[in-house]
């Protein structure tokens, strides 16, 4: 499907694959071509199936390797990264294997979740999962839910000790957390929340995963391209986007409302898609008509991240 990345060719703003739901929760598959092309069309660095936002939680591998499928076709020879992730690291290696014959540009995995793993199991994981998915490489997603929490010391041995391992997607820090993971964990490529992605790129970030290309991938691409020519203009568009979360995104965490329900109702603000605010149950779903609410509301607060309405 596309060239493999690197350490050194991993970087960007990369956007999500979410899944347009029918009211029985099957998989609308013309609306996931619809929006596939969307994102195609977006400019983005790279796209990625199978994470939080795409709830790979709750899929079965039919509906993975469908998935897969239609990622690898739409975009053959652009960058790709598969998730690859499961509560079960049995299940996570099937689903390796599964992802790697489409051949991503690299592979996503999290770490088994029920019994949390030692220092030592994480790397006996990760090189089995390595051995699995060769010759396509690995990112770590490692999010701060995530039992087993990965340390800048723990990156400083997977670094050295696994060479498949090429970056790893977590949630950022405070400065002192940046000059820490930088320092250790070599030339992994250092990806992070996509709302931080200004500060996080001045202090040594490589990239994003982003919600904000889930809200509109037009305006996240945008909005890097500000980071890297205007770092001050850059940085006032994040505390605007800090302050919209904190008012709209927040309240909706506090209730309850998952991450997977909360990306969704974002990209239903945003609006770039037909995707709906619907997630699988037994979680709940945002009212669609607060995220149509909140659209001129977004529009008016971050011009930045939508330039096709100015």
């Amino acid at each position: 499907m596309s060239k493999f990345l690197s350490r050194e060719t991993l970087s960007g703003t990369w956007g999500t694959v979410l899944l347009p739901l029918r009211p029985d929760d099957t998989i609308d598959r013309p609306r996931l071509l619809d929006e596939l092309d969307v994102l195609a069309a977006a400019g983005l660095d790279g796209v990625y199936a199978h994470g939080t936002a795409g709830e790979f939680h709750e899929l079965d591998d039919d509906e993975f390797q469908q998935v897969n499928e239609l990622v690898a076709e739409r975009f053959a020879g652009r960058p790709v990264q598969i998730g690859a992730g499961h509560m079960s690291a049995r299940a996570c290696l099937r689903r390796v294997a599964m992802a790697r014959a489409v051949e991503p540009g690299a592979i996503q995995v999290t770490l088994p979740d029920w019994v949390p793993l030692s220092r030592s199991e994480v790397l006996t994981f990760l090189e089995r999962a390595a051995e699995v998915a060769d010759p396509v490489p690995l990112v770590l997603y490692n999010p701060p839910h995530a039992k087993t929490q990965v340390g800048p010391d723990e990156y400083a041995v997977l670094a050295e000790r696994l060479p498949a391992l090429i970056g790893m997607k977590v949630a950022g820090g405070d400065p002192a957390w940046y000059a820490e993971i930088t320092g250790k964990a070599g030339d992994l490529a250092l990806f992070v929340a996509g709302h931080t992605l200004a500060t996080g790129t001045e202090l040594g970030a490589k990239g994003s995963y982003s919600n904000i290309a889930a809200l509109n991938p037009t305006g996240a691409m945008a909005w890097q391209r500000l980071i890297r020519s205007d770092g001050a203009a850059a940085r006032d568009v994040e505390r605007r986007i800090a302050r919209f979360f904190a008012e709209y995104v927040a309240p909706l965490q506090a209730e309850g409302y998952s991450n997977p329900a909360l990306d969704k109702f974002l990209a239903h603000v945003g609006g770039w898609a037909d995707l709906g605010t619907r997630i699988r149950w037994p979680y709940r779903s945002v009212d669609e008509a607060y995220a149509l609410r909140l659209r001129p509301i977004a529009r008016a607060d971050l011009p930045e991240l939508f330039p096709d309405a100015r």
